[in-house]
């Protein structure tokens, strides 16, 4: 499909250009992730729901790092044959932190939305107890469906290779990437939305404008971004490259510029650690400052809007 096309201009700009990403964003990205942790578990003393969230978003993000030394040492070296299985359980390990985190912020929209749109029906559902177990629910989803998976797109050979490059036909089966956009990012990405636009407009239409209100729109939007930002070019470039495997687009040019679009997009979709700091700062000082009147003042407000309602 693509042996009449070269992609080695592709190949030399991204080895060096995969490094100059990398470094600041493994580099900031460790630091603010155990910095956010050092937060939550030693300094602030009380778990809430957000805190558990962004903890496990913290662990996410990490899990996310730790490969990226790996990838960027394989983006200018081939690795022996036998460390195939090393490779398929770092890319396992990349993707679980990528979807880990892309199920996470959803999850927080989705608190988020319930406490501020539905507060009554929040203090049934809402517990640092439920919070703790979604999360675990997300890991345990999230590895399953990844490992299970991720290990099947390599097939077993005798020769060098670029791990993280180079996925075998079982890696871009039509089941795999509809799966992988439809699941793993269309689902989230609407459901992130739309909890955030509701949440926004039963803000505004409160008519309040207490710190505790701006600050939550602040998290929203910081939320928001730690989504769109990453992840959208990303998913694009993934459907595209998966065009171009189907032989839907066979033009050599446009094969190289998708190429080159999907490896950058892959890479600054890592950035996705860095951003998440926004959300961390938001809501260690929305813990810090409230003192867990946050529930109480949004249910206030809900219950002044609905009144004025009738």
């Amino acid at each position: 499909m693509t042996s009449n096309c070269s992609f080695e201009a592709v190949d030399h700009v991204m080895r060096y250009l995969e490094l100059v990403i990398y470094m600041p964003i493994f580099l900031f990205g460790l630091v603010l992730n155990v910095v956010a942790l050092l937060v939550f578990c030693i300094f602030l003393c009380k778990w809430t729901e957000s805190t558990i969230y962004m903890t496990s978003l913290a662990l996410m993000d990490l899990l996310l790092l730790f490969p990226l030394p790996f990838k960027m040492h394989a983006a200018n070296h081939l690795w022996p044959a036998y460390l195939q299985p090393l490779c398929s359980f770092l890319e396992s390990l990349y993707f679980v932190g990528i979807y880990g985190s892309i199920y996470t912020i959803m999850c927080i929209a989705v608190d988020r939305w319930m406490a501020i749109c539905h507060p009554f029906r929040a203090k049934q559902l809402r517990s640092p107890r439920a919070a703790l177990g979604t999360c675990l629910g997300v890991w345990v989803l999230v590895l399953a469906a990844i490992f299970s998976t991720i290990y099947g797109f390599r097939e077993a050979g005798k020769t060098d290779f670029h791990c993280f490059h180079s996925f075998s036909k079982k890696g871009w089966r039509p089941l795999v990437i509809s799966c992988l956009l439809v699941f793993g990012f269309l689902v989230p990405a609407l459901v992130v939305i739309y909890c955030s636009v509701k949440t926004i407009w039963v803000l505004k239409q409160s008519g309040q404008r207490s710190p505790t209100s701006r600050a939550c729109v602040k998290i929203i939007y910081s939320s928001l971004s730690a989504f769109l930002l990453p992840f959208t070019p990303s998913h694009l470039g993934i459907f595209l490259q998966f065009l171009v495997h189907q032989g839907v687009i066979q033009d050599c040019g446009a094969k190289a510029r998708i190429s080159l679009f999907i490896q950058i997009a892959m890479c600054l979709s890592n950035i996705t650690c860095c951003l998440d700091a926004l959300c961390y700062y938001f809501i260690a000082h929305e813990v810090r400052s409230t003192k867990h009147t946050f529930r109480l003042s949004i249910s206030q407000r809900r219950a002044t809007f609905s009144t004025s309602e009738v």
